[in-house]
């Protein structure tokens, strides 16, 4: 289980980290932050962990102004030394309202909420993708900045999204470049995958950018895109089966 602490007391985050290890010793902190700002910017370019233990009254903020900000569907803890917030977060994906000074005993009685409510709502991956893709609303443009400049690009003169040190870039029909604030992992679930396929690490394609294929050693296929790239990607022998099925629209 990975998990977010979102805390600006370093005491309290020790003392939480320390417990969940106690209650739970396979679960992983895989991030720590201490304000709106820092916890808004990693929630952008990360995918949702397991849960997140988010404190109310942060330094910048509050717990309510990062979820105006950015859309965390993950399970929510929330801790805080005061209840005048607790309607207003359960109005979230929370699962519990601890209060400080927090008590093992009452974290264990989070986390087995937690895995009743998993339980109770386990759907296939098959089933949530079917539910996603009916009701979902996947973007039709982006805002870009370059520089002083402001643009919005229409995701249909998209061919492709690429990662190439640490960035995040959209490369246009019409042969423009531009950085995004996304990365892959973010842009693969806002756009319609009957539209784009994610080939590799480094590549979110669309099909109007497939210029040619060709089979490559062990099943993969190597894809030559339009507007072109010195290394064409090679889609994974992971992703290949599905690569397929994609590009005949069963996907």
């Amino acid at each position: 289980m990975n998990i977010v602490i979102i805390e600006d007391e370093l005491p309290a985050y020790n003392r939480m980290a320390k417990m969940l290890k106690e209650i739970n010793p396979i679960a992983q902190v895989i991030a720590h932050h201490d304000s709106v700002q820092s916890a808004w910017k990693w929630f952008m370019q990360n995918p949702l962990p397991d849960l997140l233990l988010l404190d109310i009254q942060l330094a910048d903020g509050t717990a309510f102004d990062l979820l105006k900000l950015v859309k965390i569907d993950c399970p929510i803890i929330f801790t805080t030394a005061f209840d005048q917030y607790a309607i207003e977060a359960f109005k979230t994906t929370s699962i519990d309202y601890l209060l400080k000074p927090i008590k093992k005993a009452d974290l264990e009685q989070a986390f087995q909420k937690l895995k009743e409510f998993q339980h109770v709502f386990r759907l296939t991956d098959t089933t949530l993708q079917k539910i996603a893709t009916a009701t979902q609303e996947y973007k039709k443009r982006f805002i870009v900045r370059f520089g002083e400049h402001i643009k919005t690009i229409s995701v249909d003169n998209v061919a492709y999204f690429c990662s190439e040190n640490k960035a995040t870039f959209a490369r246009t029909l019409d042969n423009h470049n531009f950085p995004m604030d996304h990365n892959l992992d973010t842009l693969e679930k806002l756009l319609d995958p009957k539209d784009f396929f994610r080939v590799n690490r480094q590549y979110l394609i669309s099909l109007k950018s497939i210029e040619e294929m060709r089979t490559y050693s062990k099943a993969r296929v190597i894809i030559k895109l339009a507007p072109a790239v010195k290394e064409p990607p090679v889609v994974s022998s992971k992703r290949a089966a599905d690569f397929k099925l994609w590009l005949a629209g069963d996907l």
